[in-house]
């Protein structure tokens, strides 16, 4: 499983019209292989930025599969338009740890 981690950064004044957005474009990519799951949470300390946590089964469903789907160009014209910066993108796989003794 990766997650992937979105920061997004949304243009002042428009984040009640960006979770609009946001909760009809979630359709879109629920409906994509690999995709798990997903959760929006706002930033309590930063008014405007939100954090995107997707999980997916690999990497290349989000890399390849989703990026390079029609469907992210729906995405795409639903969501990017709210971002000031463009958001920055990570994924992370779990590190397997065992306690030492």
């Amino acid at each position: 499983m990766i997650l992937e981690v979105a920061t997004l950064d949304v243009k002042p004044g428009m984040g009640a019209e960006f979770e609009r957005s946001f909760a009809r474009a979630q359709k879109i990519i629920r409906a994509m292989r690999g995709y798990l799951s997903h959760e929006l949470r706002h930033c309590i300390e930063q008014e405007g930025r939100y954090l995107l946590l997707v999980k997916w089964e690999t990497l290349e469903d989000h890399t390849e599969g989703f990026r390079g789907s029609a469907e992210y160009q729906q995405w795409r014209e639903m969501l990017h338009h709210f971002y000031d910066p463009f958001p920055t993108v990570e994924h992370y796989s779990l590190v397997e740890l065992s306690e030492s003794e």
